[in-house]
């Protein structure tokens, strides 16, 4: 497995912080049907990597989530990151056990972004999804005490280097992607 230099407790205490925040003063499952959580009953394969060390809170056994070990060098992560990753699925949202869902389900539809001075930002997931979440699609106002908790959670997290390079690689691609789109446009203006 990668190895991480965050402890159980460090996620432990994370975990605690993310539960006491939400997107929404409502269940925002209620505006989509749970999309994010059941597009794999619409035929779509649906999980959710474990970020490095993040398999320290769960318990393999407890049979929510269906895990697979996948070798990182085979997908688009980091240079740095070798070895095994995990790949969890959660059986949908009357099996899911929210108080221990993985990091990137509790910070969702929010992602973080390095910027290129080094600031840590969020920002919507820009990534292809195989559903339509109207918090990202209408960019609703989200909450500002889940927006804070959940940028303070990603600040204590990209303190292990091996998540860093993930947050920076992504937020570079990201950068890249608006630079290309900025470049077409003004072909075209």
């Amino acid at each position: 497995m990668i190895k991480s230099t965050l402890t159980k407790a460090e996620y432990e205490e994370i975990y605690a912080a993310l539960n006491r925040v939400s997107p929404l003063d409502t269940d925002c499952g209620e505006l989509c049907g749970a999309c994010c959580c059941t597009a794999e009953e619409a035929g779509r394969e649906m999980g959710i990597y474990l970020l490095p060390g993040e398999e320290k809170v769960h318990d393999r056994n407890d049979g929510w989530l269906t895990w697979t070990a996948e070798d990182a060098e085979d997908y688009d992560f980091p240079e740095s990151w070798k070895g095994k990753v995990y790949f969890v699925r959660c059986g949908g949202p009357e099996t899911c056990r929210r108080e221990i869902r993985p990091m990137q389900c509790r910070t969702f539809p929010l992602q973080p972004h390095i910027t290129g001075d080094g600031e840590l930002m969020m920002v919507y997931n820009d990534l292809e999804l195989p559903y339509r979440c109207p918090l990202i699609d209408e960019e609703m106002p989200l909450n500002d005490d889940f927006v804070s908790a959940t940028r303070e959670a990603w600040a204590k997290l990209i303190t292990d280097p091996l998540i860093y390079d993930l947050v920076r690689a992504d937020s570079e691609e990201r950068e890249e992607a608006v630079l290309e789109l900025e470049e077409l446009l003004s072909m075209y203006c």
